[in-house]
């Protein structure tokens, strides 16, 4: 199959392209490297099934074309972060939305399908954990800009889902906490990688808050594994949990983290106020019902936490 990936030169992205090259596929990705780093990806720049396309998603004339002569679309180019939305909430909005219009409006006028980059920070802060697909969500106050991505990202699945309302094949993944070699410090999740980086220099590890609230990390292979496999299942118009219901506090992750880099780091605990202001709002635990991912993908994770901290800890390291 021809498969364009936005945003294929990110974290998730480009570990995507990598199992789809393996499988055969030829990809081609749409980066405007916002968010994307080329050394994610420069060891696929001589593979004879992929190419790089610099140009960003937002625009209708670069976006086009591509769709046209693609089989599918992986939609993962965004603007994210918890910083951003805190500092730069109409950059959020703005970038995400301007993209996601332009792809699902190019992908309905060539009937191609699209596979739509989501995340678990729609659910807000409901309490009816684990979460399900088709489960209430709760969103925080307007005035609180860290809900912005969340609020934007809902938007996007309800565009998506209006699409395929009008027969476009669409399918949704909300993906939870994705991890491993080639992550950054801004996206979701990236609280691994600030650890790990903070543990091999032996700088201190800082919890926000107490560190008993807690998540769920899928290590990206994993997350990966599942994404590709929505190409041989039939998932239209259907939102998907992708993720692991193995769930975790941070101050464990963070003691985790440090035995596995033998670091002799501090981890200290410090106020969501000191880092992001007044009024900053977070979830006491996030933990996704998988069990359509298990139904209609036939999708069960591989690595454990421990095995995969250590093969991210070796990508710092080396």
């Amino acid at each position: 199959m021809n498969l364009l990936v936005t945003g294929g030169a990110g974290f998730i992205g480009s570990h995507l392209c990598d199992a789809l090259l393996n499988e055969g596929h030829n990809v081609s990705v749409l980066d405007n490297f916002s968010n994307g780093h080329y050394v994610n990806i420069d060891h696929l720049q001589e593979h004879e099934k992929f190419q790089l396309i610099e140009g960003d998603s937002s625009h209708h004339n670069t976006v086009d074309p591509l769709i046209a002569e693609a089989d599918a679309v992986f939609h993962f180019s965004a603007v994210l972060g918890v910083k951003n939305c805190v500092d730069h909430p109409l950059k959020v909005i703005q970038g995400n939305l301007e993209s996601t219009t332009v792809v699902l409006a190019s992908a309905a006028k060539h009937q191609k399908k699209v596979i739509f980059s989501s995340s678990s920070e729609v659910y807000g802060k409901s309490k009816e954990s684990p979460f399900k697909e088709n489960g209430n969500r709760l969103l925080g106050s307007s005035d609180i800009h860290r809900w912005c991505y969340a609020t934007t990202k809902s938007l996007e699945e309800h565009m998506c889902l209006a699409y395929g309302k009008e027969g476009l094949p669409v399918t949704i993944l909300r993906y939870f906490n994705a991890y491993g070699p080639r992550a950054t410090d801004t996206m979701y999740g990236g609280v691994v990688p600030i650890f790990v980086k903070a543990a091999l220099q032996n700088r201190p590890l800082y919890v926000h808050g107490d560190g008993s609230q807690s998540r769920c990390f899928t290590y990206v292979k994993d997350t990966v594994k599942a994404t590709a496999l929505v190409l041989s299942n039939n998932t239209d118009q259907e939102i998907i949990n992708i993720g692991t219901n193995h769930s975790i506090t941070i101050l464990e992750l963070a003691n985790i983290i440090k035995e596995e880099a033998q670091s002799s780091s501090e981890i200290i605990t410090i106020s969501y106020d000191k880092v992001y202001g007044k009024g900053f709002e977070d979830m006491r635990e996030r933990v996704p019902d998988v069990n359509k991912a298990r139904t209609l993908l036939g999708y069960v994770p591989d690595t454990d936490l421990q095995k995969g901290i250590a093969e991210t800890i070796r990508f710092y390291r080396d």
